[in-house]
């Protein structure tokens, strides 16, 4: 799938960049336990356990921790108990199908972070995306590198892509940040409807998204 491929060089490159970042740790190495919940969804708020992040959603959005099947019909595959890259949270819109996925991981103990480092790997998204869907004659246009600013992130960029799918625009967006020891990717999707604000939505989801140290 054309998505998954794109998410996989973005995971590639990371391992690349790890690797000539430096030589010697400098940070513990840490373990995602999977037996450890991944959070409490009470009313529009989401309470993480496994990773320390808080995000809440409109009334008329939703949010899960288990993947939706409807990804599947956007291209995503369906992740299985045994990869190493889990999802923490899906939120979406159930009439447009516009949705946010956001995912942890723990930081390689000798991953250097830099706010040039997060604006190459949303960049790296982006092309990948964009050569896979023109070899295919999609047109896809890509909009600027910038630097956002999320609450409790030390690093934060985001690149963002637009095409045509079936006569529905897209646009797909890649934020990816970093707070030690974390490393976060968000990955949207906005399938513009009529009479719908997606946009905008996202936009106050991504405003309530907080990163909250562990004591």
């Amino acid at each position: 799938m054309v998505i998954k491929k794109s998410l996989l060089m973005i995971y590639l490159f990371i391992v690349l960049l790890v690797g000539c970042a430096t030589t010697a740790p400098v940070r513990p190495a840490l373990k995602e336990d999977l037996k450890i919940p991944v959070g409490k969804i009470e009313g529009n708020q989401f309470t993480g356990i496994r990773y320390p992040f808080n995000v809440s959603i409109l009334s008329h959005w939703k949010m899960t921790t288990e993947f939706p099947d409807f990804l599947e019909e956007l291209g995503y595959d369906k992740p299985s108990p045994t990869d190493r890259e889990q999802t923490e949270l899906y939120v979406f819109n159930p009439l447009t199908q516009s949705n946010v996925q956001i995912d942890f991981s723990p930081a390689n103990p000798g991953f250097l972070p830099s706010q040039g480092m997060m604006e190459a790997l949303v960049g790296a998204g982006a092309r990948s995306l964009k050569e896979e869907w023109e070899e295919e004659g999609v047109r896809v246009e890509t909009g600027p590198t910038e630097a956002v600013i999320l609450k409790g992130l030390q690093y934060a960029a985001k690149k963002y892509a637009t095409y045509a799918i079936k006569d529905v625009k897209r646009e797909q967006g890649w934020i990816y940040g970093f707070t030690e020891p974390y490393q976060i990717f968000i990955l949207y999707v906005i399938l513009e409807r009529e009479g719908s604000n997606d946009r905008q939505d996202i936009r106050k989801i991504l405003d309530s998204f907080e990163v909250i140290p562990k004591k």
